[in-house]
């Protein structure tokens, strides 16, 4: 069976799959046009996110057998011809959970502490210590929105700092233990001080926080988002953040992104970006909260097992 590989991911899902009898071959510097004019033959992909596999890629790919995804997102794959055509799609949300958990922790505190301000500040030799009073987790409620691997491995790492969480997932029910709570959306937007984003991008989630949804959250706000950018519409948070509505927003994701989330839109920017990157009650990182050196090594490792279960 041959696999392509389209994307660079830990070696140890191409070592693995090639000591069990599998053709592994390196395609990451081939361009898309190249890969499909010779990619007759391919049986199984394993891709990240560098091109997008819809039904007119798929179908010059007739022996394909499986795709393999490093990461959580399929929105890049044609699950509806997949499995029309029997193609088995596998990803590994298990294998950066816990990294996306953690970094949405270490935004939060980040922000409620002005880490990055008071780091600036003292390294310049100024000592302002009421300016950089913070915020402390403890007494807040936090609202999850989204209950899969990214939002359950958020909340288990709240649950140390004596806050309420709560959780809303549209699609998922009687999730609810002792440490969370499971709440409709109403009860999330009244309850939250803190709302945490934790769903894929879907046409029902693009632009899932707008003014419409704003408005509807009963208190100012912390807002975080380590799913995808378009989830999050700047110009309306924006005005949000002028009123104080949203008190502040942590950002690994935002809608300026490229494609393939490896590099930000920086010749089509447009005006919104130089307000937003202004604000010192907005913290961003560049798409890595699931980026670890640790999660680089799971995402491959849970590939790896899940392909050998239906083809070894």
């Amino acid at each position: 069976m041959n696999v392509h590989f389209i994307d660079t991911v830990h070696e140890i899902l191409w070592d693995t799959l090639s000591s069990k009898g599998f053709t592994c071959l390196d395609r990451t510097k081939v361009s898309k046009h190249d890969f499909f004019k010779s990619a007759e033959q391919c049986s199984g992909i394993v891709i990240r996110s560098r091109f997008k596999l819809l039904e007119q890629e798929l179908l010059q790919l007739p022996n394909l057998k499986f795709i393999a995804r490093s990461g959580a997102g399929l929105e890049n794959i044609d699950l509806d011809y997949c499995a029309a055509h029997d193609i088995k799609v596998y990803n590994s949300p298990e294998g950066n959970m816990t990294a996306v958990g953690e970094h949405a922790i270490g935004m939060i505190l980040s922000l409620f502490n002005h880490l990055k301000r008071g780091d600036i500040e003292v390294k310049s030799a100024e000592w302002n210590r009421e300016l950089n009073r913070g915020l402390e987790l403890s007494g807040k409620t936090v609202g999850i929105i989204g209950y899969g691997n990214m939002g359950s491995a958020f909340a288990q790492r709240l649950s140390g700092f004596d806050c309420e969480v709560i959780a809303y997932d549209k699609y998922r029910k009687g999730f609810q233990t002792k440490n969370i709570k499971e709440v409709s959306l109403a009860q999330l937007q009244e309850k939250a001080d803190v709302i945490s984003l934790h769903i894929p991008i879907s046409e029902e989630t693009n632009y899932y926080v707008s003014t419409a949804f704003i408005h509807q959250v009963k208190k100012p706000f912390f807002l975080i988002n380590t799913a995808r950018g378009n989830h999050v519409k700047i110009t309306d948070l924006l005005p949000a953040l002028d009123t104080g509505k949203i008190l502040g927003a942590c950002l690994d994701v935002i809608e300026y992104e490229k494609f393939d989330f490896e590099n930000i839109a920086s010749e089509e920017l447009p005006k919104e970006w130089n307000e937003l990157i202004k604000r010192e009650n907005v913290l961003l990182s560049p798409h890595v909260a699931g980026w670890t050196k640790e999660s680089y090594l799971k995402l491959s490792s849970y590939l790896a097992k899940k392909i050998l279960s239906d083809w070894h």
